[in-house]
């Protein structure tokens, strides 16, 4: 099995994991003299065992991903670089979001509000970044299709 195909299976199993959770939390109380909908017992032993492969999933992509290198970083080196890099450029949004909000004066007498950075410079290295983190994503996808998962 391909990396990428056990991350698919790893966002179906959680998917199916969400879904037994909800089957289950319908079913566990009826009004007295009916019968639930759904058999409690045989959800739970689904949700169980989905658990399970969940488990021995995400150990296996864990370990694939400590042992893979790609130009001298393991795949977890560059999944941390992938969400910091996401988490910067969403920061560095939301300054230039607040600095782009500024309201004209009505009065020459109102408060004049500026912005204390360059909004132009910002969008500049947000979209330096977008660039770079684009190039990480294609570098774990292609990675994840040509990797075997280590089981």
């Amino acid at each position: 099995m391909k990396l990428a195909e056990a991350l698919q299976e790893r966002a179906d199993l959680n998917r199916k994991i969400a879904q037994l959770r909800q089957r289950i939390a319908k079913n566990v109380l009826v009004q007295e003299g009916e019968l639930p909908a759904e058999d409690v017992e045989q959800l739970t032993g689904e949700l169980n065992g989905a658990l399970g492969r969940l488990a021995w999933i995400i150990t296996r992509i864990n370990l694939t991903n400590a042992a893979v290198v790609v130009n001298e970083k393991t795949l977890t080196e560059w999944i941390a670089e992938k969400d910091v890099l996401t988490l910067k450029i969403s920061a560095y949004k939301d300054a230039t979001d607040a600095a782009g909000n500024i309201y004209y004066r009505a009065r020459s007498s109102e408060i004049k509000i500026l912005s204390t950075i360059s909004v132009r410079e910002w969008q500049k290295e947000i979209d330096r970044m977008s660039a770079e983190l684009r190039k990480v994503d294609n570098l774990l996808q292609e990675t994840n299709w040509n990797t075997d998962l280590i089981e």
